[in-house]
């Protein structure tokens, strides 16, 4: 199971196919910009007063350059969760300035905070379901920090009615999840329609350590999580996990 959004699934599923894994695409996310507010356009009319902007996901990149049409914006230092959110980021002509080791918000505050000092002003465009760790540690250490958010998370209807049908019938074999939002809204669907014991043949994968506390809080088992946290790495670890006799 693929739960990625159409515009984010294509290269999760060519992974899975030259694998020789059948990717089956169930969009159990999507994103759409909010409306552009009085305060998110005094944001983004003011990036010049920020020293810092950061962006935890290519989605956030996306979301936050379409809201200017032409005039494209001065920005601050750039700090990213990611590799593909740095990539996104040059694609566009940015220079990243600071990229974790570890791609969570845990690991990204350890690494950043002595990049940062008092009074830093620090922007971070964000979904509505998003964390606050960030934000909250770089303000204990006196940054001035404003939480923007720029775009709203969903679950596709169209995925509902695919979704029951596929576990009712099992057909899925191993399902990965990668982000907590992904998990809640295949819970909520498995619960209304109690398929819970469909889910006891099935590999569970989680992309990294947030993600696997939100399955186990929802009483799921978590067969595979890799070291990086990356779609490529949660698949080897799946792969690894087959070939150890999981």
């Amino acid at each position: 199971m693929i739960p990625r959004g159409k515009a984010h699934s294509k290269p999760f599923s060519e992974l899975v196919a030259r694998n020789g894994g059948i990717p089956v695409e169930i969009p159990l996310i999507a994103f759409q910009p909010v409306a552009a507010s009085e305060k998110l356009v005094h944001a983004l009319a003011g990036l010049h007063n920020y020293d810092w902007i950061i962006f935890t996901s290519n989605v956030t990149v996306e979301t936050f350059f379409s809201f200017f049409e032409k005039n494209r914006p001065s920005l601050p230092k750039i700090a990213v969760i990611g590799d593909q959110t740095k990539a996104s980021l040059e694609e566009r002509g940015e220079q990243v300035e600071f990229t974790p080791e570890e791609y969570v918000a845990e690991g990204f505050v350890e690494e950043f905070l002595p990049y940062v000092k008092a009074g830093d002003k620090i922007l971070i465009p964000k979904g509505n379901l998003a964390r606050d760790y960030i934000s909250k540690s770089l303000k204990e250490k006196g940054a001035i920090v404003e939480e923007l958010i720029i775009y709203e998370t969903y679950l596709p209807g169209e995925s509902r009615d695919k979704l029951v049908q596929m576990l009712s019938d099992e057909r899925l074999d191993i399902l990965t999840f990668t982000s907590p939002s992904t998990i809640n809204h295949f819970m909520g669907i498995v619960e209304e329609h109690n398929l819970r014991g469909k889910l006891e043949r099935c590999l569970i994968a989680c992309i990294g350590p947030v993600s696997k506390r939100k399955a186990e809080q929802w009483g799921l088992t978590v067969h595979a999580m890799p070291e990086k946290y990356t779609v490529e790495e949660m698949l080897k670890s799946v792969a690894e996990y087959i070939q150890i006799g999981g």
